[in-house]
């Protein structure tokens, strides 16, 4: 039925372009120079020739269907000459594209067969040439026509989607005509003729979710209130059928996988409505105290939540923060608790979405809230002091026992503990203090000194004492004890002052101002008061003038003073201090008498004034000089018993018998090794030459060697090693060169023979005749295997 009405459309279609001669003779007529020319003719889709009757035309164009499936050859059309008589001197020559192979002409007829199956898919016309030639010289009668083969399309390719499967997401609870994805199919056919590929789109599986658009395929929502946390992912099959979805059309099918995207539709929900958790009170601060979570059966940010405490019985102890990761909200600890003041606590969250969607503000607030209750364990807990440290005084003349303060703690616990004083050692290495156990009461050992140590750093450990309590729960204060000083140290000179007067000196001259100084630390500060020392007010060559300022100034008591009279006065200087009990001290200053010049510079000194001016008195000197002299004695004594010291001798008495052992710490490379040792001597005492020279003795050009006599040769097995042993002995008694003492001589030959003899298997071979194997059956199982190889007759062994 499909081929005969494109048989029909082919002659509706020849006959519109046929009726127009101005239109045809452009397109179909061939010139031939006046004269009447050859045309190629053909037939319509029903067989009928198409002639014109005046002059000779040629088609330009034939039309064939695809996918032709008879059994005979595919007719495509007839070319003819005006010269062709009919007697068969033509020949009609076909080239172009697929001459030869697709398409072959009868060279006698001019009749055109197409060879093979055509797709227009695949190539929808094909150019070729046409010429009629003499068949027997090959001139050309026609001049080369080209023409056109086109194929007709039919309708033999199903539309094809560009995906499959396709993927696409829309929100949950979207609107009806909410667009999801456009799909596509493309047909191969021709869309320029016919339907063939004219595609229309309809929905086979996934209503009523889902729609779609016949022509444009476009996906839309068709059902409102589609919810993600009820069903998330639905499967659309999408069919698109050509001939403008006809029956008789070809169809192809794609799957679109189309997934509801979460929205913030749904509020979070705490699980309960009352949270209880339990801690100790000796929990640390930051530490969470517990963890609560809401469900929301969102996901991703529309799940995200946030956690805040609307309300407490202990205001400021707790707070709450939100774990990103596991939107769990996580209690922590801000104060700490104390199990006897408060052993419950309440509070009040409330937990609330972070993202909220406006559209969803009709399905009421998004939050929610819960009571939680924290329940404070009791734990047995260290003492408990009244104060962070103590500062305590005691003046540094107090005697030894005496209380300087006291510490107090008690146990916070219930059952309030009696609590046990020490002083940790490591602070109080110098047992300097001690502390009443029962009380905390803090005393001195021993006395203090307030310049030696003004401070006192301390460690006093509190301590439960009971049956039942654990002895690790102490406590510690560090205790500070201050040295309070009293007046118990006299001022002293604050320098070793020395001075010279000029022997032109005028009287009430200023030689000297001095000052003082005092260990001791009063509260107003120090006030010193200097004065002439009573012994020498009345012979004083000098004064002193107090300058009420803790300093005081040495003048001179007259015009002129003379070496030859005095070179050096000391003079003795009173300070005491202010304060109560009054101390003084007495301190000289050493004045020296010297020549100076008109300006009052120092010229010169006498000679004892130099000596004390470099610091070296004449006693300091001698002193020096005695210790030299008593060293260079010690070395001239240690050097003369040196020399007197007398080497011991060899022998001390007859009862010292010492061995000479001489070692030789040469290792040689072994028996090959001729050049470092001759071991020829051990092993044949008779291959002993007598130009070998001994390492220990002096060489034969000094002492030549002595002449023994040769012992007659035994029959004993061991005569070798005798004659070798005999001859050694004779060469250490007569070498003059030995020691007087003995000397202990190793010697590693061990003889000729043995009793055993060789226990080479080889060897055993030659002797095997003369040996006796029958005693290896005697010495048990482990050798009876030997016994069994050895030990038989002789016979069994030829045999």
């Amino acid at each position: 039925m499909d081929r005969r009405k494109v048989c029909i459309f082919m002659v509706l279609w020849a006959m519109v372009h046929l009726s127009s001669p101005g239109q045809g003779l452009r397109a179909l007529r061939r010139t031939t120079g006046g004269r009447r020319g050859s045309g190629l003719t053909g037939q319509d889709a029903n067989g009928v020739p198409l002639r014109r009757s005046k002059r000779g035309w040629m088609w330009n164009q034939f039309f064939l269907l695809e996918e032709y499936t008879g059994s005979d050859l595919q007719y495509v059309g007839k070319l003819h000459s005006d010269s062709d008589r009919g007697d068969g001197s033509v020949k009609y020559v076909l080239t172009g594209e697929g001459a030869g192979t697709l398409f072959k002409i009868d060279e006698k007829s001019g009749d055109i067969h197409a060879t093979k199956r055509l797709d227009r898919e695949e190539k929808a016309f094909y150019i070729l040439h046409a010429k009629a030639v003499n068949r027997f010289t090959n001139e050309a009668l026609e001049g080369e026509s080209e023409f056109i083969i086109k194929i007709h399309d039919i309708n033999d390719n199903e539309p094809r989607f560009t995906k499959d499967p396709y993927m696409a997401r829309v929100p949950e609870m979207s609107d009806i005509g909410t667009s999801v994805i456009q799909v596509t199919a493309i047909d191969a056919d021709d869309a320029t003729y016919g339907n063939s590929a004219k595609v229309v789109y309809s929905i086979l599986e996934g209503q009523p979710y889902f729609s779609v658009d016949p022509e444009t395929g476009l996906i839309k929502t068709a059902l409102p209130g589609m919810d993600r946390e009820v069903k998330e992912n639905y499967q659309v099959v999408i069919q698109a059928k050509d001939m403008a979805g006809q029956m008789g059309g070809l169809s192809g099918t794609t799957t679109v996988s189309i997934t509801l995207s979460d929205v913030n539709d749904n509020p979070p929900r705490f699980t309960k409505t009352l949270y209880e958790f339990r801690v100790p009170e000796s929990i640390e601060l930051g530490s969470a105290v517990g963890v609560i979570r809401a469900m929301d059966v969102d996901i991703g940010q529309n799940a995200e939540m946030d956690y805040r405490i609307i309300g407490s019985d202990g205001p400021g102890m707790f707070e709450i923060t939100t774990n990103r990761s596991t939107q769990e909200g996580v209690i922590l600890l801000r104060k700490p608790l104390d199990y006897e003041r408060k052993r419950q606590y309440s509070l009040r969250v409330q937990v609330e979405n972070v993202h909220i969607n406006p559209r969803f503000y009709s399905k009421g607030p998004f939050r929610d809230e819960a009571t939680i209750k924290i329940i404070v364990e009791d734990v047995d807990e260290p003492p408990v002091f009244e104060r962070a440290s103590y500062v305590m005084e005691v003046k540094e003349d107090a005697p030894k026992n005496t209380a300087i303060g006291s510490v107090s703690a008690s146990d916070p616990d219930d059952k309030n503990s009696l609590v046990r004083y020490t002083i940790d050692r490591r602070t109080d290495m110098d047992r300097v203090f001690n502390i009443h156990a029962g009380n905390g009461s803090v005393f001195i050992l021993r006395e203090l000194d307030r310049e030696e140590n003004a401070w006192h750093n301390i460690t006093v450990i509190a301590t439960e004492f009971s049956k039942c309590t654990n002895p690790r729960q102490i406590s510690r204060v560090p205790v500070y004890v201050r040295v309070l000083d009293v007046n118990d140290n006299p001022p002293t000179f604050a320098n070793n002052y020395e001075t010279f007067v000029c022997e032109n000196a005028k009287a009430n001259q200023v030689i000297r101002t001095v000052g003082a100084t005092d260990p001791d630390a009063p509260l107003g500060g120090h006030r010193f008061f200097f004065s002439l020392a009573q012994e020498a007010a009345g012979k004083a060559n000098f004064s002193v003038r107090d300058n009420k300022n803790n300093t005081a100034s040495i003048l001179t008591r007259r015009n002129s003073y003379s070496t030859l009279q005095k070179s050096v006065y000391h003079v003795p200087v009173v300070i005491s201090d202010g304060e109560f009990p009054m101390q003084s001290s007495t301190s000289t200053l050493t004045i020296r008498v010297c020549t100076c010049d008109r300006e009052g510079n120092m010229k010169a000194c006498n000679a004892e004034a130099l000596t004390a001016r470099a610091g070296l008195s004449t006693g300091a000197l001698v002193a020096i000089l005695l210790c030299v002299i008593i060293l260079l004695m010690i070395v001239v004594l240690f050097a003369a018993l040196r020399r007197q010291r007398k080497k011991e001798p060899l022998i001390i008495s007859k009862e010292d018998v010492r061995d000479n052992v001489v070692s030789y710490n040469d290792e040689g490379g072994g028996e090959e090794d001729t050049q470092a040792f001759d071991i020829g001597t051990l092993r044949n005492p008779e291959a002993i030459e007598d130009s070998k020279q001994r390492r220990d003795i002096v060489p034969e050009a000094f002492y030549p060697p002595i002449r023994r006599p040769v012992l007659p040769p035994t029959r004993d097995n061991n005569g070798d090693v005798r004659d070798f042993i005999n001859q050694r002995l004779q060469d250490n008694d007569s070498d003059p060169t030995a020691p007087p003492y003995d000397s202990l001589a190793t010697y590693a030959y061990e003889g000729n023979g043995s009793v055993a003899e060789s226990l080479s298997s080889l060897e055993s071979v030659t002797t095997e005749s003369d040996q006796d194997y029958n005693y290896l059956s005697e010495w048990g199982p482990r050798f009876k295997k030997l016994a069994d190889l050895y030990g038989g007759d002789d016979s069994d062994r030829d045999s």
